[in-house]
């Protein structure tokens, strides 16, 4: 699997995990995991829960630097078939994040697949 992880939040979030040192999505807490994509399949949870959201960043993980393990899952059942996401068991350091760029939606409030 690729080292190459992305995640998304807002911008308070993001705010808040800087302050802390760790980002602790409400995930974390109602399944155990962190949501975690490859750049290639972040556009599949931004739309299925981001459709119109202007406000998000993307961040960039060095998955040397968790601490946590990664399991690589299934994601949502309309995902593509045989289709896995990587799952952070664990809070996601602000240590590991490398890089953060915005994510906004297209005029149609949806998010492209990267390189659309």
């Amino acid at each position: 699997m690729t080292d190459d992880l992305v995640h998304l939040c807002s911008a308070p979030q993001w705010d808040a995990a800087r302050r802390s040192g760790e980002l602790r999505p409400d995930s974390l807490d109602a399944v155990g995991f962190v949501h975690l994509s490859t750049p290639d399949q972040v556009h599949l949870p931004a739309n299925r829960l981001y459709t119109g959201r202007t406000d998000l960043l993307l961040l960039r993980i060095d998955a040397a630097r968790l601490s946590s393990p990664v399991r690589w899952e299934p994601g949502a059942p309309s995902d593509p078939a045989g289709m896995v996401f990587p799952h952070l068991y664990g809070p996601l350091p602000v240590a590991a994040v490398i890089s953060v760029t915005s994510y906004p939606c297209g005029p149609d409030g949806s998010f492209p697949p990267r390189g659309s």
